[in-house]
């Protein structure tokens, strides 16, 4: 075996490292919000609609501050790669203040305007149908923003230095108290009172604390600096500002999706809400390998290794391309049994077919953009980034959510808007990839 042949294995056993664990972490959440659909599906149409619009509201809010991982993975992954650890874990010091920080400001935020914002997403009046079922849901759930930032500002700085493992502990053991729980709480188990919806959003807060608490003990370990440096503040929020733009035109196009999917029905949102669930974890499961990505480009660009750089770009995007056509295999191999796994309500199941196949037509497409996503984040690309997604968003999905809602396409027009956008990154992705722009060494 050469040299480089050498080089190739090593790099793809520690891609395989990084990602298997990164996959347990990213898995965990979704596979734990499947089970809770399972459980309260079982509540009937209505509850899994609550919960489908309150469960979006809490992914809203909470994803506006993604930075608080991939960007602190950038940034921790590149001081990593030229030696410095101490840098690296400072990072994630600075990240966990901000998210406390911003955590206790969404919290009071959410709290006073709770209603308005539940009864504009549901499409009914405060006290209407839906939106009674989503309101306790919300207000008990929202408590647990500031420890879902917590934890993602402790998977950025873990990440960055190559610690993987450590996340998926932390994670399995706070869903797994979650899933635990939920069950008990939501059907009254065990003697517990029965709670319905709201067992639900107290199971979810109990795990996310929990998570959160293990994150921080592990910062402290570290023993490095507390104070609050406000130089790798501003540089943080300068990552940030792009990163939450980008993530502002996701959230802008599955709010209005959700939106006009609701003034379809309860059966039709809450069919939307099974497959976007699914579309998320299989999304993740394939951000597994960006996260590796993500990981390994920013040490090699911190290291002044460019060539090692590349080499990890396209390793990474091959074995999400595979990953995806496997997926999409699976998916549409099952397409006439795994539905009733969520939900036995006869007229969400009617209703999922649609969005269901659009799902498998996109993964092919999804492994690629993800990976190249992973690449170009793990460089700091992220000015790049946010204009791509909101080009996307703009030109791709929005028209055809809202002339969905125009013309009644119900969801054949929303997935159509989701396909649209997908490919458009991918030719805004893929074009950056081979530019070679994203090439920058050093840890600034």
């Amino acid at each position: 075996m050469t040299d480089s042949a050498d080089d190739a294995a090593v790099t793809s056993l520690r891609i395989a490292a990084l990602a298997l664990p990164a996959l347990g972490v990213l898995a965990a959440e979704p596979i734990y919000l499947l089970f809770d659909i399972a459980i309260v599906g079982r509540l009937g149409a209505l509850s899994l609609a609550g919960l489908a619009i309150g469960g979006l509201i809490l992914s809203v809010v909470s994803a506006q501050l993604t930075f608080l991982s991939y960007g602190t993975t950038a940034r921790s992954a590149r001081f990593y790669g030229a030696g410095d650890r101490v840098a690296a874990v400072g990072e994630g010091v600075q990240a966990t203040w901000l998210a406390l920080g911003m955590g206790v400001a969404i919290v009071a935020a959410v709290q006073l305007a709770a209603v308005p914002i539940v009864s504009a997403i549901a499409g009914t009046t405060p006290g209407g149908d839906i939106a009674g079922a989503a309101l306790p849901w919300v207000r008990i759930a929202i408590f647990g923003v500031p420890a879902i930032l917590v934890s993602a500002a402790g998977n950025g700085w873990m990440r960055g230095v190559q610690d993987t493992m450590r996340p998926l502990r932390y994670v399995l053991v706070g869903f797994g108290v979650s899933a635990v729980l939920c069950p008990l709480l939501v059907y009254g188990w065990l003697g517990l009172p029965r709670l319905e919806l709201a067992g639900s959003a107290i199971a979810n807060l109990v795990g996310q604390w929990l998570a959160a608490i293990l994150f921080c003990w592990a910062l402290l370990a570290e023993k490095v600096s507390l104070r609050i440096d406000t130089s790798v503040l501003r540089a943080q929020v300068v990552m940030g500002r792009d990163l939450v733009l980008r993530t502002l035109a996701f959230q802008a196009c599955f709010v209005s999706a959700a939106a006009v999917a609701a003034r379809f029905g309860a059966a039709a949102v809450a069919a939307h809400q099974v497959v976007l669930q699914l579309w998320n974890f299989l999304a993740l499961v394939l951000d597994s390998l960006a996260i590796a990505a993500q990981s390994l480009v920013g040490a090699a660009l911190g290291a002044g290794r460019t060539e090692h750089a590349k080499s990890v770009a396209w390793r990474v995007t091959v074995f999400s391309a595979i990953a995806a056509a496997v997926l999409a295999f699976v998916f549409a191999a099952g397409a006439s049994v795994l539905p009733s796994l969520f939900t036995d309500d006869r007229s969400v199941l009617a209703e999922i077919g649609v969005p269901w196949w659009f799902m498998v037509a996109q993964l092919p497409v999804a492994g690629i953009v993800f990976a190249l996503d992973g690449v170009l984040l793990g460089a700091g690309d992220a000015a790049f980034m946010r204009t791509a997604t909101l080009l996307s968003a703009l030109v791709g999905f929005l028209p055809l959510i809202w002339l969905s809602l125009a013309f009644g396409w119900g969801l054949l027009g929303i997935w159509s808007g989701l396909s649209t956008f997908m490919v458009l990154r991918l030719v805004f992705v893929g074009w950056r990839a081979f530019s070679g722009r994203w090439l920058v060494p050093g840890t600034n």
